[in-house]
């Protein structure tokens, strides 16, 4: 099995199925994933746990209080953010081992601030339907980690 190179970082998720899913995404494909700040829910939460069935023990979980304290332990890192208000599209960019691809909860999603100092890191999955808001997290986390890992030549290893 290869070493998947990606992080997916859900910041204060909550609707504890999408983490649940996403959780399941992860051991299916290796990648840490990262929950910062406060969550709408408990890590215990029957629905989570259910979503991500027993592959919660093959989950790289990592549980940070700040953002900030996850960039400070990864300064090198290079972050993604994605966001419906963002103006780049994410097939634009050539995605590179080690970047983290960044979330924000469902009903706000990522804050003004931190997608004001990232607009240039900033991406967004097209929606054709003005009457569509936004799509599902655990959908979106699963398009754009697909995307980093089919541009680095993984998906023809599996």
């Amino acid at each position: 099995m290869h070493v998947n190179p990606f992080h997916i970082v859900l910041i204060e998720p909550e609707i504890p199925p999408n983490t649940g899913n996403i959780g399941r995404l992860c051991a299916a494909t290796g990648t840490p994933l990262h929950l910062v700040g406060k969550l709408g829910f408990s890590l215990d939460d029957k629905q989570m746990k259910r979503a991500g069935l027993d592959y919660w023990p093959e989950v790289k979980l990592h549980r940070w209080d700040s953002f900030d304290a996850l960039k400070g332990q990864y300064p090198a890192g290079r972050f993604w953010y994605m966001s419906k208000k963002a103006t780049r599209g994410y097939t634009q960019v050539a995605f590179s081992e080690g970047d983290f691809l960044v979330f924000g909860k469902e009903t706000l999603g990522l804050p003004e601030d931190l997608l004001e100092q990232a607009r240039d890191r900033a991406l967004r999955i097209p929606i054709f339907s003005p009457a569509v808001r936004s799509l599902n997290l655990a959908n979106s986390a699963a398009i754009i980690l697909y995307e980093a890992l089919r541009q680095t030549g993984q998906l023809e290893t599996s």
